[in-house]
């Protein structure tokens, strides 16, 4: 059976041109072919003789996510419905479905990406945690979903590209494949991102978070917090239970952030749920012995019992962060009319997602 060449490290890739009979460095040019210059068919990297490329293409493989549906957004977001996986063996595992989203913006383009297929969380007021968790994603199978919305989006690209950790899935519970794929993604022969244009989001795993202080090339690193009490986000985020907020917040006191580096707490504002003055001034408390931003998140509609808060409560609690010395931002998620906003990527087929969920 032929092998898997996406997802594998610079290394795994000279280890096998060496067990293919080449020399080492031919692995260093399908490395260079295949996340530098996005090159998806052996006869089109040409950085290698014809010759090799015709062997290649007989003992290896390479499988990026296929574009199942495209739901373009009037703001110019793209959310793409994805099929992955194959036949069994050779590391491939059953097909499914997954989502990642492309937005462009002022400059730059963001890629959300997912790590698993559905979520095990289960955080309440997450669509998403409607599927349950399906599959973790292979390594091949999440760097592929920022090359393919790359590759689909070439003629138009600027120059910063983002990627945030934050679709289906948490990261953390599938550490190991999701750190072969940002290794990939930070490296400067690779993909090439700047790992402050990375950032991974987690509802809070604390082992994870402990091990990712750890490592040498990391992302940024966000927190969805979503509540200012243990009670509250018990309730909204059951995670909470095995990992309270007293515990979480002591590994983020504890986490070895690089110079100028902000930890981000993520903090969905439902209407009547944990958008009030007293909330925010828990939060004040909660994260004051972190250097810290704030990212307000306006709930998303949803099949799901939520509404989003009215604007007074969203300038209001701003406001109370920031005369406390906390930086705080309001971000309006992207693509809401095409179910491609936070806490929105459930699969869902149709382009008008109040028509979905009817």
């Amino acid at each position: 059976m032929p092998v898997e060449l996406l997802g594998k490290s610079a290394e795994e890739l000279r280890e096998f041109a060496v067990s293919v009979g080449e020399k080492p460095f031919r692995g260093a040019q399908l490395y260079h072919a295949l996340y530098a210059e996005r090159r998806f068919e052996f006869s089109a990297m040409t950085n290698m003789p014809a010759v090799l490329r015709e062997r290649l293409a007989e003992v290896a493989r390479i499988t990026p996510p296929r574009i199942a549906r495209r739901f373009a957004s009037v703001d110019g977001s793209i959310r793409y419905l994805l099929s992955i996986g194959g036949p069994i063996g050779d590391g491939a595992r059953n097909p499914v479905q997954i989502e990642a989203v492309f937005m462009p913006r002022d400059g730059r383009q963001t890629i959300c990406i997912s790590t698993q297929a559905g979520c095990a969380v289960d955080c309440h007021f997450c669509l998403t945690a409607q599927l349950g968790l399906i599959r973790n994603l292979l390594p091949g199978e999440i760097v592929g979903e920022v090359l393919v919305a790359l590759e689909e989006n070439r003629q138009h690209l600027a120059p910063q590209t983002n990627v945030v950790l934050m679709g289906q899935g948490e990261p953390l519970l599938n550490y190991d494949a999701t750190m072969a794929a940002v290794r990939i993604l930070l490296d400067p022969k690779g993909v090439a991102l700047a790992p402050r244009h990375v950032t991974l989001s987690t509802s809070g795993i604390v082992p994870g978070i402990e091990r990712l202080g750890q490592e040498k090339i990391r992302p940024s690193l966000a927190i969805s917090l979503n509540a200012s009490s243990d009670e509250q986000r018990d309730a909204l985020m059951p995670i909470n239970r095995k990992y309270p907020l007293r515990v979480l917040l002591d590994a983020c006191e504890r986490y070895p952030l690089r110079p100028r580096e902000y930890f981000t707490f993520e903090y969905v504002l439902l209407g009547g749920v944990n958008d009030t003055v007293e909330d925010a001034r828990r939060v004040v408390r909660l994260i004051a012995r972190i250097r810290a931003k704030v990212n307000l998140i306006p709930w998303n509609p949803g099949n799901l019992p939520y509404r989003a808060p009215a604007a007074e409560s969203i300038e209001e609690f701003q406001r109370i962060l920031v005369h406390k010395g906390v930086p705080t931002f309001v971000r309006y998620s992207r693509g809401q009319d095409v179910f491609a906003a936070c806490g929105q990527l459930a699969l869902m087929q149709s382009p008008n997602p109040f028509v979905a969920l009817q």
